[in-house]
């Protein structure tokens, strides 16, 4: 679908300049630009890079667009936040045909709102409810007496378990698994692992024996305009219910635990893992690689540096940087010393050789 400039400019909330009629059918990089096509050039280097031919980009404010010799430019205050829109604007979606298609599969008790798609191989159990506008892709699964909110856009095959509960404009990218077993098993005697964490260190002599499971009775509870990416997986709760609140995003290879509960609005980027019965409180983010551990309580506003490993609890608005986890400041300090370990090392090596030289007396 083609737009103009005038219209894109309107739909992201920028100022639009030049011949604002000039119509475009989607975005490019600067170097990549074409006469049908608007360049992304929101900084000076990007802008000095643009290809010949390009007749209208988006720059960030204050750029002067007609001394890069475009005909028209979309000039926006905030690039990034910019992009957000400008993206949705010309992101068609998935190709779902509307209704259910003849290969899925639907329980009879199983209920469908209207304007759903039903993709090709969906398996929807006994009592589950997909609602209005949802989108299902190709072998998505729903279990029994799960539900599914408006608007949800559900790509090919994710696994939602059984009693989950989902809010509106839910987006699951392929391969997630929502309402999986959480990791949870005891031996019927205590065993190494439990000397070990009581003592810090000493097993005790004891040995492990085999492991019971301890199965999952609760489910997942989801709030609204809640994503998550590829591959990833929540587990359910063993008694009570694993809860995401509202406004949570979750990135690739993400695994939580079983009881975990997030808050509202946290991002937790790729391959972050918290273990059971930890809480996160609201807008906390979590970098790549993240390591939390388990029945920890992390306040609100928390952020972890990629790599972090969060031992203990947090208080609210910590900063934090590190194995072992420390606030930011001081991890990059401790960093900084260790960089300079080696010099230290050679210059103490140094005044010892001289004080040997000298002898005793001198």
């Amino acid at each position: 679908m083609r737009y103009s400039i005038a219209e894109i400019a309107a739909a992201i909330g920028a100022r639009a300049e030049g011949r604002t009629d000039l119509r475009v059918d989607g975005a490019a990089e600067p170097q990549a630009g074409a006469p049908d096509r608007l360049a992304l050039a929101m900084s000076p280097a990007y802008a000095e890079s643009l290809a010949s031919g390009t007749r209208a980009a988006m720059l960030a404010e204050g750029q002067d667009w007609q001394a890069l010799g475009l005909e028209a430019a979309i000039l926006v205050p905030r690039p990034r936040y910019a992009m957000a829109g400008l993206t949705q604007m010309l992101d068609d979606g998935p190709a779902i045909a509307p209704g259910v298609h003849p290969s899925a599969v639907v329980d009879e008790t199983a209920e469908i709102a209207e304007g759903a798609a039903i993709g090709p191989f969906c398996v929807i159990g006994p009592g589950a409810r997909i609602g209005p506008n949802a989108r299902l892709g190709a072998h998505v699964s729903i279990g029994a007496e799960a539900r599914i909110g408006a608007d949800a856009l559900i790509l090919d095959g994710v696994r939602i378990g059984a009693r989950c509960l989902i809010g509106d404009r839910f987006v699951a990218q392929p391969g997630a698994v929502i309402g999986g077993d959480g990791f949870s098993f005891v031996t019927p005697e205590p065993g190494a692992v439990e000397a070990v964490r009581a003592s810090l260190g000493d097993r005790q002599g004891r040995a492990q024996s085999a492991y019971a499971r301890i199965h999952s009775l609760g489910a997942v509870v989801i709030g609204d305009d809640v994503e998550i990416g590829a591959n990833s997986c929540i587990d359910r709760g063993t008694i009570a219910d694993t809860e995401i609140g509202s406004g949570t995003k979750i990135d690739n290879l993400v695994q939580v635990g079983h009881n975990v509960r997030v808050g509202s609005d946290c991002l937790l980027c790729g391959q972050t893992g918290i273990a059971g019965s930890t809480v996160l409180g609201d807008r906390c983010v979590m970098g790549g690689q993240v390591g939390i551990t388990d029945h920890l309580k992390i306040g609100d506003d928390v952020i972890a540096g990629a790599g972090t490993l969060l031992r203990t609890d947090q208080a609210a608005g910590r900063v934090m940087l590190g194995n072992p986890a420390m606030r930011m400041e001081a991890s990059i300090e401790s960093y900084k010393a260790l960089r300079r370990l080696p010099r230290l090392f050679r210059d103490v090596a140094a005044l010892k050789d001289s004080l040997s030289k000298r002898g005793p007396g001198n």
